[in-house]
This record gives structure tokens, C-alpha cells and sequence, in this order.
């Protein structure tokens, strides 16, 4: 299981809209679903013969029998989930803040929490709140292309989230995705793994190979809805980067190149894909405290970047700093790792190397961490007895 459960960076305002979205869905579970999904539907409710026809049951079939294995919730998701072979303009957005349980509720709210904060504050608040309806509308009526004469409602955020994923995918393509690998009993861990390789995955793996595979057999068309969703948000990306709609007027951040180098501005460069003037800034900042006002993932994320860049010195700079001033902090591994693999390089260092590396051994969060560490170790192993030089002075 490969399950997402946070992002970095994240943008500095409060993401309030996505706060109230995710409020108003758990309020309609917690007011609507649960106590419903408790209560027998009334038998003079006029919808349940209706619905009863929907789903196939014909003949003298007794009532009695059929009613058992309802709930008043399946009337009213029948009444307002949007029904393609009885289109409603209102069930095209009142489906998409209905579920079908509790796991349903939880796992679209996840995805919502996590990338929907970039997307509103790229937007703002009222073009994102806007954009969010479209994408439900959006994926809804892509649903609806393949199973024209349905009467099976379709339900949940899935779609409008998938949306809001693809404005992700294409305006935050350096951002990073913590996810949880639960390969039971082989790996357990979290890893930061880059959003579009998350991204890509949640929309081919998990939705488009199960869409066409089934879609085959004359079904599949649930995935229809996150694939539609995920497009659309494409396609207003797409669009509102060429055409002046004025959606992409506000870059994450607010970040600008006369933005004065804070604390604060480094996120905000980051998150608008400025690494080289916030792993820059991030250098000038003289103090401990303005150092750590920046958050540890931001601060390694910067580390790796010059270290990708072959600026070994300055990203060996921010990573000592690092362990020098944040030394029970997430990703503390990361940062002796990296420091020693940068020292092993050259052989005159091997002695500091083998300390950084052996103190990331022993804080090693994740297996790939522990075994890089053991393998710079070995390395340095080898070379002392190859040079017959001591391991410490």
C-alpha cells in the first residue's frame, strides 16, 4: 500500500477554503450519511418505488424483503447523486458532497488536505472555490459520456480532488510528496517522493489501467470520474497559463526576485520553483534562529538541490548547519548522510565521513537510509585497509 500523507512545501497563508470544504463534507456525513444510513426508508416515500424500478426489481416481489437491505441514505443518494439517464443541474454539484461511507469520506478529505492548499493559494480563494465546482461538475459528465442511460447515481469529491491533483501536477513539479509504504513484512516506512511520480501514478496505475482494463468488460466507468477530473484540471492549467483568464496571476508565494531575503521568502521562493535564490538566501541568513524558522524538509530540500547541482560546499554547509542547530529534528538522517557521502569523496575526509555516516546508520528512519550508510561505510573500510591508514586519528 502506497498511501500519501503530506507535501512540502506548503504555501504561508492559511488554506481556508479547502478548511471549509473539508468542514462542510464531514458535516454532511455527520448530519446526513450516518444518521440515515441507521434508518429504514418510510414505505409512502414515493421515491422508493421509483428506485425499486431503477435497480431492476420487477414482478410481485414483496416490499418487505427489498426494504430490509436499505437504508433512508440510499433514497436520498438516489434523489440527489447525479443520475446521467435523469440529468439534474443540481445533482451535478449537490453528488459531490455526498459519500458512500466512512473510508470514502476519509480518503478523498486526505487528498483534499494535501494538495488542495498549494492549488487555492495559487488561485485564491474564490477562483479556487470556483474551479473546485467545475472539476466536480467536470468529472461528473465525463462519467456520464460512458454510461449514458444509467440510472446508478454517482457520488463523492473524487472528482473535483482529481482536479485540483491535476493543477498540481503541472504547477508544483518540484514539490515533494511524504508517502507511506505498507509492504507488510517487507517495508514499512515513509518516503519524500517527487508529486508527479506520486501524481502520475495515482492517475494511470490507480484509475486509467483499471478504467481501460474494465471498461472492456462494458464497465470501469467509477474511474471515469478521476480521470475526468484529473484532465480538467490539466486543461485549466492548460489554458489559463496561455490565455490571460487572470487564474494564474498570483504566484505561490507571492515571490518575486525583489522579494528582501527572510525566513519567510525562502518558501515561498521554493513553492514558486525559484531553488536557486532561496538555497541563496538561505545561506545569507546569519543567525541559528532564522535558520530554523525554516522548515527541516524546506532546509534538506535545499541541501539536496545544490548537492544535485555539484555545489558540494555550499550543500555540505547547509547540512552541518542542519545537524548543528537541529538535533532532534525529522530528517536528521537525511542530513548526515548526506554530509558523508559529500566528505567521502575525497579520501583526506574519510575519517569525518565514517562519523557522519555511522551517527546516520544509527538514526536511519527507512531501510534505504541505513543501507546507503552502511554501503559509504564499507567503502571507507575498504579504502583504510587498501591505504593501511587508521580509521581515527
Amino acid at each position: 500500500m502506497l498511501l500519501p500523507i503530506a507535501d512540502s512545501p506548503n504555501p504561508p497563508s492559511p488554506p481556508r477554503v479547502t478548511w471549509w470544504l473539508i468542514a462542510l463534507n464531514v458535516a454532511v456525513y455527520l448530519a446526513v450519511t450516518l444518521p440515515l444510513g441507521l434508518r429504514p426508508p418510510a414505505f409512502d416515500n414515493p421515491l422508493l418505488a421509483e428506485y425499486l424500478r431503477a435497480i431492476g426489481v420487477q414482478g410481485p416481489v414483496p416490499y418487505a424483503s427489498i426494504v430490509e437491505q436499505l437504508t433512508a441514505y440510499d433514497l436520498l443518494v438516489f434523489k440527489y447523486g447525479f443520475r446521467p439517464a435523469a440529468f439534474s443541474l443540481p445533482t451535478l454539484f449537490s453528488s459531490i458532497f455526498l459519500h458512500a461511507g466512512l473510508f470514502h469520506l476519509a480518503g478523498n478529505m486526505l487528498f483534499l488536505y494535501i494538495f488542495g492548499d498549494n492549488v487555492e493559494h495559487r488561485l485564491g480563494p474564490w477562483k479556487y472555490l470556483l474551479a473546485y465546482l467545475f472539476f466536480g461538475a467536470a468529472a461528473t459528465l465525463f462519467f456520464a459520456l460512458f454510461v449514458p442511460g444509467s440510472l446508478v447515481p454517482l457520488i463523492g469529491a473524487s472528482g473535483a480532488i482529481s482536479g485540483v491533483m491535476g493543477c498540481y501536477f503541472l504547477w508544483f513539479p518540484r514539490n515533494r510528496v511524504r508517502v507511506f509504504v505498507f509492504l507488510f513484512p517487507f517495508l514499512i516506512t515513509t518516503l519524500m517522493i517527487p508529486a508527479r511520480w506520486v501524481l502520475g501514478f495515482y492517475l494511470v496505475v490507480n484509475n486509467l489501467l483499471p478504467f481501460l482494463a474494465l471498461y472492456t468488460n462494458g464497465s470501469g466507468v467509477a474511474y471515469g470520474a478521476h480521470i475526468g477530473g484529473f484532465v480538467a484540471g490539466l486543461g485549466l492549467v492548460f489554458i489559463s497559463d496561455r490565455v490571460k483568464f487572470g487564474l494564474a496571476e498570483k504566484t505561490l508565494g507571492d515571490w518575486s526576485p525583489e522579494t528582501p531575503c527572510s525566513p519567510q521568502s525562502i518558501p515561498q521562493a521554493v513553492a514558486a520553483g525559484e531553488l536557486d535564490a532561496a538555497s541563496r538566501c538561505y545561506l545569507e541568513l546569519e543567525q541559528a534562529a532564522q535558520r530554523k524558522a525554516v522548515t527541516p524538509e524546506t532546509a534538506l530540500l535545499l541541501g539536496d538541490y545544490l548537492l544535485g547541482k555539484g555545489e558540494h560546499r555550499a550543500a555540505l554547509k547547509v547540512f552541518r548547519r542542519f545537524i548543528a542547530e537541529r538535533p532532534n529534528s525529522p530528517g536528521l538522517d537525511r542530513a548526515y548522510l548526506a554530509a558523508g557521502k559529500i566528505l567521502l569523496q575525497q579520501a583526506r575526509y574519510a575519517t569525518s565521513a565514517y562519523h557522519y555516516l555511522l551517527s546516520a546508520l544509527d538514526l536511519a528512519t527507512t531501510p534505504e537510509i541505513a543501507g546507503a550508510a552502511r554501503a559509504g561505510i564499507a567503502q571507507i573500510e575498504d579504502m583504510q585497509r587498501r591505504g593501511g591508514r587508521p580509521l581515527v586519528p
